[in-house]
């Protein structure tokens, strides 16, 4: 199989779809031209070529009728890469990934970088300092370097590889954490309150499973010295909490916070009343439900 680009400076979005297709398909003869005759005869064409037709493998979106995301977003090329040749490539980037998970891993790049790639290219969103595209372009040869661009982008596309592998392992982490948050909702004796058996991200999983009667989280620390009663804030990233902790607990520590919560074990209770703490499993449910009756 012949894969082709553009030669020359090169930009996020075809170096990104370059990382994607090595993992998608394996190995591949790869050509970076404008040379037509190469354009043509080539099985996978992207950001170059004037064609926009997947059927014949053909990706470029530089013509006038360009293709566009659902909301009218522009495609760059990385963007219809990822759309055609992701999913192919996760298994790759996260080994042993399950084919339940596929779809929520490969959205959650999308939205997380592969979309705003697209925008930068196409001049939706203005890539700010320090934005991905501007970091993948930085590889390019100066004037004065010597290295040529094949090399360069090469050297880029290693960059890019490891921005999409790390990017996939973390989607990969949340959705194994959605799937165990909402596992431990359906067995929670009561649905104001679960318990986890683990540290993880939890948040996703109540605004994304409409977790609408959650109070209270319960989790351990990563030794499981320490057990945490968490608020669930009213809207994702918020400070605010659905059910703050008690006032008479706010503030205290130690044998005061114990006294006060009524347990053996209490380690603290932060000022401002979102999360708690005691040295065992079971004070710490104690404490969300003395929080459920308002202290009592």
């Amino acid at each position: 199989m012949r894969i082709v680009t553009h030669s020359g400076t090169f930009h996020a979005d075809d170096v990104f779809a370059y990382s994607v297709l090595r993992d998608a398909l394996g190995a591949f003869e790869f050509a970076r031209t404008r040379d037509m005759a190469l354009i043509d005869s080539a099985d996978i064409v992207f950001d170059v070529g004037g064609i926009y037709d997947p059927a014949q493998g053909r990706y470029d979106h530089h013509m006038r009728d360009l293709p566009r995301r659902d909301d009218g977003t522009p495609y760059s090329s990385v963007g219809l890469i990822w759309r055609d040749y992701g999913r192919k490539a996760l298994p790759r980037l996260v080994p042993g990934i399950s084919e339940d998970m596929l779809d929520s891993v490969w959205q959650d790049i999308d939205a997380a970088f592969i979309l705003t790639i697209d925008q930068a290219d196409n001049g939706v969103a203005t890539a700010s300092q320090g934005h991905l595209g501007l970091l993948v372009e930085a590889f390019n040869p100066t004037w004065d370097s010597g290295q040529s661009y094949e090399d360069a982008f090469l050297e880029a596309a290693a960059f890019a590889w490891g921005i999409v592998v790390g990017a996939a392992g973390q989607a990969h982490a949340e959705a194994k954490a959605l799937s165990l948050v909402m596992a431990a909702a359906r067995q929670a004796r009561d649905p104001r309150v679960i318990v986890l058996d683990r540290k993880l991200p939890w948040e996703k999983a109540v605004f994304e499973g409409d977790l609408s009667d959650l109070l209270f989280v319960i989790y351990p620390n990563e030794d499981l010295t320490a057990w945490y009663c968490r608020t669930i804030p009213p809207e994702p990233n918020s400070f605010g909490q659905r059910l703050s902790l008690p006032e008479a607990w706010r503030g205290l520590q130690e044998a005061e916070f114990s006294k006060a919560a009524g347990i053996d074990d209490g380690v603290f209770c932060h000022p401002s009343g979102f999360i708690c703490g005691a040295r065992s499993h079971e004070s710490a449910v104690r404490l969300a439900e003395k929080a459920l009756s308002g202290g009592r």
